[in-house]
């Protein structure tokens, strides 16, 4: 992957690029203040952060080429960032930071084909396993060579290798910082997602290969096969039925240390009538013997989307987890001057996967706004520990423009 500048600019300078040049800015700027009260550390986390990202997209007939950059301003820094020193707080995981976001070279020259090199974002199905983490100020992006392909009608063939993963946490990452806060992890990871789409839905197979090169992340390194099924479908004019189902199952994979194999399974429902949505799942990250890392872990996954707001399964427990949820919501569209209005409401149930062990509970809620290119959030969580992590509340509010 280190010749992709090289190749980037050499296609600059290449007779590709004597078509007309469409130059498009890139901006996404936000500002976020996030409070943490968390058992049983007596001062609570207020984190007022900005984070900015600014690039340029370059395009001339099948080739492109997109640079940007990102940086987080802690504003106020009462909080622990992961790299700031500031134990005495609760965690949030936003530290300040300037960077080279995406790099990357794109090709379309090739029938029904798109060929992206070097640093890019990568979002997978529903980001399970494979994700942006996008919540995040800092966001995760991959070093990678990308080919996406979509020759037979249905079909889809969509192949990446990324010799790096660039964390969240930042160019001022390090080893003294721990295991999960590296700025970047080198390996040889494969993801291949193969699809077909039908009138009820998406049918995928995928085969994820993470190889964690660093030391301290050995045993992160896992080979995970499955499949997945979603779509939607049309009860009436105002009625709609959204489904899927998943299931894979992970081994430990090149320097892993652990020797295991876990399941994964999920299935959800969702029924949307006219503005109102009302839905429900059950998702099981399995475990093996109940020994550390040895249960079902998704470490390159965009994890807040998943098993509460609250962050506290980020890593899956040695006992493996089970989520049992349902949710509640309404939107407008075009009222009180607002492009868009949402509610939303998620109960959690988490249980462990062997032996019967209680986790706890979590209630999670959430109303959005959106005008134009602003976009504004107000987001609670509530988790209730029962023999898991401890008691939070977390509280957002934020404001975001973007022009992309």
């Amino acid at each position: 992957m280190r010749a992709w500048p090289i190749l980037m600019a050499g296609l600059a300078s290449s007779p590709a690029l004597a078509d007309p040049l469409d130059l498009k800015p890139l901006i996404d700027a936000r500002i976020r203040y996030e409070h943490v009260e968390q058992a049983p550390i007596t001062s609570d986390a207020d984190a007022l952060t900005a984070r900015i990202r600014a690039g340029l997209e370059a395009k001339s007939g099948n080739v492109s080429i997109l640079v940007e950059s990102e940086a987080t301003l802690a504003i106020s820094e009462r909080y622990n960032s992961g790299l700031n020193g500031k134990t005495g707080f609760p965690l949030v995981a936003d530290p300040q930071n300037i960077e080279l976001n995406r790099a990357q070279l794109q090709y379309r020259g090739l029938p029904k084909t798109i060929v992206t090199i070097g640093r890019q974002r990568i979002n997978l199905d529903d980001q399970r396993f494979v994700g942006s983490v996008g919540w995040r100020d800092n966001e995760q992006t991959f070093d990678a060579a990308r080919v996406e392909w979509s020759g037979v009608k249905g079909f889809r063939a969509d192949l990446t290798y990324a010799r790096a993963d660039r964390t969240i946490w930042g160019v001022d990452g390090g080893n003294r910082y721990g295991p999960a806060r590296l700025p970047a992890i080198g390996g040889d990871n494969v993801f291949a997602n193969l699809g077909y789409t039908m009138k009820l839905g998406t049918l995928t197979g995928f085969a994820y290969l993470v190889d964690q090169d660093q030391r301290l992340v050995f045993a992160n390194s896992s080979q995970t096969y499955g499949g997945r099924f979603a779509g939607a479908s049309a009860l009436g004019h105002t009625v709609k039925l959204s489904y899927a189902a998943s299931f894979a199952r992970q081994s430990d994979y090149h320097r892993n240390p652990n020797r295991y194999a876990a399941s994964y399974y999920a299935g959800e429902l969702g029924l949307g009538v006219k503005a109102f949505s009302l839905g429900g799942g059950y998702e099981v990250l399995g475990a093996d013997k109940g020994a550390a890392l040895t249960s079902f872990q998704t470490p390159l996954a965009t994890l807040h989307k998943f098993n509460g707001w609250a962050d506290k399964f980020l890593v899956t427990p040695p006992n493996g987890l089970r989520d049992a949820y349902g949710s509640i919501g309404y939107g407008w569209k075009r009222v009180a001057g607002f492009d868009e209005i949402g509610l939303t409401a998620v109960y959690h149930r988490f249980d462990s996967d062997r032996l019967g062990q209680r986790y706890g509970d979590e209630i999670d809620v959430q109303a959005s706004l959106k005008r134009g290119r602003y976009s504004a959030l107000v987001k609670y969580a509530d988790y209730s520990a029962h023999g898991f992590a401890t008691d939070t509340k977390k509280l957002w509010l934020s404001l975001e423009w973007a022009l992309s």
